[in-house]
């Protein structure tokens, strides 16, 4: 099957992170399996979910890793114009379907090559390291990564396939999800001396976390490699109250801090959870059983540095014709990877634009450019 193929093959499978995979990791060893190519599943503690690795070529140190997630994020409310889970050709030079370009459009242009890399007598190996759960915190990938290490020769550099237009892209911000609960005391809104709202102080909190961003704009903490060049703070859903005519005694939001390689996570949530203790103080003089608590909704996915990846990002290059890097805002598995030791960047079919969109699609240029990247690198590892 070619690439196109394949992809409709994956773009079928309805792999959304609130679902399993298992039906596609199934489908990609058997595929893997009719070539020879031996391959290890790395399931989650349920068993509901897998990771897959597969190793072309000699059991030997060195070599290339392609890492790809097999989640995609979900369809519900988005006017899709076709069926997301179909693989639809408009004849506008477009592949729409959800995880086209991110990033299914990667693992089916790598799938397409394993037949001839089966067949080339390679010196290091090519391996296909396949995660589930990226887009909920890149849950799965970090025990896939010790599978890797701890079972096998140790890879000299890795790929993420995210969609980059094939351009090698070389740091990225770390990201964390946390949400914050403010516990008040709950009064008639006529008696505000009695109560203490949760809303009110979880407002004051909420503004302070955008200060943040403020301070570390006026600290000079930028990187002019991001488009936005400092960490950045957000707060994206809030909820709390009973009645217009109640002081709240709860109020939660949940928010987010993306931050620069050069920046520490928890130095930017020392800052907020500094005011968080003063604001809880103040309400505790008031009602002793008022407090605030923060908590991280997922382990926090480390930033790529722009750093030990000479070797990976020079291949890359040279199979791109010496196109440029950069650096992206979003976060990928790729720091993961790095933070083990493994010089890595990013560089995949698509662009990051079209990621999580209604309509989805993948350019078809794109995915030829992929197919191509693919056979080139299977041609550099050969033995000459």
């Amino acid at each position: 099957m070619n690439a196109a193929e394949l992809l409709d093959r994956l773009v079928g499978f309805a792999t959304v992170s609130r679902d399993s995979n298992l039906d596609l990791i199934t489908f990609v060893e058997g595929y893997l399996d009719e070539h020879g190519v031996d391959h290890w599943r790395v399931e989650s503690d349920d068993g509901k979910k897998a990771n897959l690795l597969a190793r072309i070529g000699p059991n030997v140190a060195g070599g290339v890793v392609l890492s790809g997630h097999t989640d995609v994020v979900p369809v519900d409310g988005q006017p899709w114009s076709s069926d997301p889970f179909t693989l639809t050709d408009k004849g506008d030079g477009r592949l729409y379907g959800r995880g086209t370009c991110d990033m299914k459009g990667f693992i089916a242009c790598a799938l397409a090559e394993v037949p001839r890399w089966a067949d080339l007598p390679l010196d290091t190996p090519i391996w296909l390291a396949l995660s589930y759960d990226e887009e909920v915190g890149c849950i799965g990938a970090p025990r896939m990564i010790e599978t890797l290490l701890a079972d096998h020769p140790r890879p000299a550099a890795v790929i993420v396939g995210e969609p980059t237009m094939m351009h090698p892209v070389v740091a990225h911000k770390g990201a964390t999800n946390l949400r914050t609960t403010v516990t008040g005391r709950a009064s008639h809104s006529s008696q505000v001396n009695q109560g203490v709202s949760a809303i009110h102080v979880a407002a004051r909190l909420v503004t302070r976390i955008e200060d943040v961003m403020a301070e570390l704009r006026a600290e000079g903490r930028i990187d002019e490699a991001f488009n936005v060049v400092h960490s950045s703070l957000h707060v994206g859903k809030i909820q709390g109250g009973t009645a217009i005519n109640i002081m709240a005694r709860e109020c939660s939001f949940e928010w987010e801090i993306r931050h620069l390689p050069s920046d520490r996570f928890e130095e930017l949530l020392g800052r907020v959870n500094a005011t968080a203790a003063e604001l809880e103080a103040e309400m505790k003089q008031r009602a002793p059983e008022a407090g605030i608590v923060t908590e991280a909704l997922n382990t926090t996915v480390p930033a790529l540095a722009d750093d030990n990846n000479a070797e990976v990002l020079a291949l890359c290059r040279e199979l791109l014709d010496e196109r440029p890097a950069s650096a992206v805002a979003y976060a990928t598995e790729a720091g993961q990877f790095q933070r083990e030791g493994l010089p890595t960047v990013i560089c995949g079919p698509g662009s990051i634009g079209q990621a999580h969109q209604p309509d989805e699609y993948l350019d078809i240029e794109q995915l030829e450019a992929g197919a191509q990247f693919m056979a080139a690198l299977g041609e550099r590892l050969r033995r000459k």
